[in-house]
């Protein structure tokens, strides 16, 4: 039996946007097991950042609430912890790699200035075995000239090197969890490469769990052991890697897989989802993903799908209730609505 460490349970979280209150996390569910790596893959504005920023305990306090739910790690639920509580956590036991390093580092102090404060905040050290852990750091993550960049700004490094010093950022403290949100966005083939195998490195090196939140299916094919497939705020798939790419088995994954590029064909175009992902406010009964979906039918409209489960798969749509297992939806569609 795998330890888990990481689990969220049932969570719903609600923004308020002036006199509206929307809900763009509806009860999420899924793991991390110890030393594994989660993918969590969708399009933008599935809630798959939002669900990330919860665990670190980042959601804005004034305008978001955990309404339910909660999110157990090292089976202590870190939902309602308050601000204090969750900085002896976070950058320790939890660290978070952002989505674009040149808005997450601050231009106006050096890249050592930026990397001490967690070292300050969780460990006792003098001002030279702060320097030359840093500095060992640097190294580790395969920075160049680390003793000359601890002293220089993030204007003066380029975005794979700026990610770099983001994954030493929250590496400091070796974390037992790190969260790593779009690591590649904005940076080039080359560079991408390079900073997955980096993190395939250190994440075994360390013995770390790797929660890696991206909209890439290359990258996950590359990077997972499992992989959560999140649509509208929702969990809508769940399985082993290799199960999700051979036997996709919810429309929306079907439609993801259908949009990857062939080596094998050439065609005009891209295969792409009718559509886009509801706004929270937008999200009626049903299930969320029935607007787009070639295959739903009346009871997709009306009733919202449970989790069916076929031993570790887990997917929430209604053409794997047994009833309707003789439905195929692999190919063209066989219950439309019109």
């Amino acid at each position: 039996m795998l330890e888990k460490i990481l689990q969220v349970n049932d969570l719903r979280i609600q923004f308020k946007s002036g006199k509206e209150t929307v809900q763009p996390i509806r009860g999420v569910n899924f793991h991390v097991n110890r030393g594994e790596t989660l993918g969590i893959v969708g399009e933008s504005g599935c809630g798959k950042s939002v669900t990330s920023l919860s665990v670190m305990g980042l959601l804005p306090v004034k305008s978001s609430k955990i309404v339910s739910g909660e999110i157990l790690f090292n089976n202590r639920d870190i939902s309602r912890l308050n601000e204090k509580e969750f900085r002896k956590l976070r950058g320790n036991e939890i660290s978070m790699i952002f989505q674009e390093p040149m808005t997450s580092l601050n231009p106006v102090f050096t890249i050592g200035e930026q990397l001490s404060e967690p070292l300050r905040q969780h460990k006792k050290m003098s001002k030279s075995e702060t320097r030359k852990t840093i500095i060992t750091v640097l190294k580790q993550v395969g920075l160049p000239r680390a003793e000359q960049i601890i002293d220089e700004y993030p204007h003066q490094l380029s975005g794979g090197m700026r990610q770099r010093v983001m994954i030493s950022l929250a590496l400091l403290c070796q974390p037992k969890l790190m969260i790593a949100d779009e690591p590649t966005t904005a940076l080039d083939v080359t560079i991408q490469a390079q900073i997955l195998e980096l993190l395939k490195d250190i994440k075994t090196k360390n013995d770390m769990s790797l929660m890696l939140i991206t909209h890439d299916l290359s990258v996950v094919a590359e990077m997972c052991d499992r992989v959560v497939v999140m649509y509208a705020g929702e969990v809508v798939e769940e399985a082993e890697v290799n199960e999700l790419f051979d036997r996709p088995l919810h429309p929306y994954t079907q439609g993801l897989m259908k949009s990857l590029p062939s080596n094998n064909e050439r065609k005009s175009t891209l295969f792409s989802i009718q559509g886009q992902v509801p706004k929270p406010s937008e999200i009626k009964e049903g299930c969320v993903f029935a607007n787009r979906c070639p295959f739903a039918f009346e009871k997709c409209l009306a009733e919202t799908p449970p989790a069916f489960k076929k031993g570790e798969h887990i997917s929430k749509c209604w053409l794997q209730e047994p009833a309707l297992e003789e439905v195929k939806h692999s190919g063209e569609p066989s219950i439309v609505i019109s």
